[in-house]
């Protein structure tokens, strides 16, 4: 080769490797795997590379039940992603752990951003006084979603008019689960993803406890033993042993495949309904004699502190949770931005769920309060968990197993 060819192909070797060092990767972990949820992130991701084209956003999926425990091993073990979705219950652990990044002063001065259109009240667990540490781009109510050829052949009423009269209350929904098990070859009720009984358990606990007026823990104290608890989660006990109207520990029910008539989810899970093959509906969670006492799951976006791209991954955060961003992940995720909640934006985001039942959604973010979180919350997990196994028996004493969850957890809080 001659002397300028092999100064050519240096050059053409030198703008490779600078290429190749000018690309870079972002790890995003996420607890969804759905096609519908991953298509839309990756567009977002494809907005981002416009003004950053050497940019690839990698969206790594960890199943929900096992995500806080994989995400802190990855942390743990010196392998953290750059950014990721945080779960309501577990953010203060982080926080406290000084494992996510304080990304309030990137945002607020980033050009448009709007830091201040995020609702107090959503950003109250990612936040301590100007630190930001988690943006929420879900602040999401639970809704009882409702097989409505099910009600049907039950001769049972639809349970968006019950709410319209003011009927749908805990009674009349354990009227309807025990009559819908009767009437189909299907169970009536079925905890949030069939996990009510393991990883959602306080999925399935907090609506009738909030329903009743109790609460789980709060100003350092254990509720679950306070006898408005009691009498909430004694009615889940008969509703699974003595109606047999809720599917029970080691059975296995499927809402969407139509195994089961009812549940609690969040509009996320509406993407999975055009394949479900029966009329379908979401009406508010039942009340009780506290009144109505929504309740919402937040997730949330935080910057990993130990990872190694952490102003472009702040960079990508504000990118994904601008007022543009936040209404293209409405149709899924319920905002906490008051600008998109309060539009026609939101009320026809989701073409699967009619605007009068996404108004019940909107009203229940705006009354709403988020599941119990706390620093310790790992630890109060564990502890709980052997305690509500031995609730969860035919013949277990229910004041006497939650007064020893208190028991159990009372050193934690």
């Amino acid at each position: 080769m001659t002397r300028q060819g092999l100064f050519a192909a240096g050059v053409a070797a030198s703008a490779l490797l600078a290429g190749g060092a000018s690309a870079q990767e972002l790890r995003f972990t996420v607890w969804t795997g759905n096609d519908a949820h991953l298509e839309m992130l990756n567009g977002i991701a494809e907005g981002f590379r416009e003004s950053h084209p050497d940019v690839t956003v990698r969206f790594e999926t960890i199943p929900a039940g096992d995500y806080t425990q994989k995400l802190t091993f990855q942390i743990a073990g010196g392998n953290p992603p750059d950014l990721g979705w945080m779960f309501e219950d577990s953010i203060p652990a982080f926080i406290a752990a000084g494992v996510v990044e304080d990304i309030g002063p990137a945002l607020r001065e980033t050009e448009g951003y709007d830091l201040d259109d995020f609702s107090g009240p959503a950003m109250d667990l990612w936040s301590d006084g100007d630190a930001v540490y988690g943006i929420p781009f879900s602040t999401s109510p639970f809704m009882v979603f409702y097989n409505k050829d099910m009600f049907e052949a039950a001769g049972l009423e639809d349970p968006l008019a019950m709410v319209e009269a003011g009927e749908w209350t805990m009674e009349a929904f354990r009227d309807a689960a025990l009559k819908l098990t009767e009437a189909n070859d299907a169970w009536g009720f079925e905890f949030k993803d069939g996990e009510g009984y393991d990883s959602r358990i306080m999925h399935a606990i907090m609506p009738p406890i909030r329903a009743y007026g109790g609460h789980a823990w709060q100003d350092g104290e254990c509720g679950f033993d306070d006898p408005k608890a009691v009498e909430a989660v004694t009615i889940l006990h008969d509703m699974i042993f003595e109606d047999q109207s809720i599917v029970p520990p080691g059975e296995q029910g499927d809402f969407f495949s139509g195994s089961a008539a009812m549940t609690v989810n969040q509009i996320s899970r509406a993407s999975k309904m055009p394949e479900a093959g029966f009329a379908w509906g979401i009406a508010p969670l039942p009340t009780g004699p506290a009144g109505a006492a929504p309740i919402i799951g937040q997730a949330g976006i935080s910057v990993f502190a130990q990872g190694d791209n952490k102003e472009l991954a702040t960079e990508f955060a504000a990118f994904m949770t601008n007022a543009e961003n936040v209404e293209v992940m409405a149709q899924f995720f319920p905002p906490a931005r008051a600008s998109v909640l309060d539009s026609d934006a939101f009320i026809d985001a989701n073409e699967l769920i009619p605007a009068e039942q996404m108004a019940h959604v909107s009203d229940a973010i705006k009354q709403g309060s988020v599941l119990p979180s706390h620093e310790n919350a790992p630890k109060i997990l564990a502890a709980m968990k052997p305690r509500f196994d031995a609730l969860f028996r035919a013949d277990a004493d229910v004041p006497a197993t939650l007064a020893a969850v208190c028991a159990a957890i009372q050193d934690e809080l």
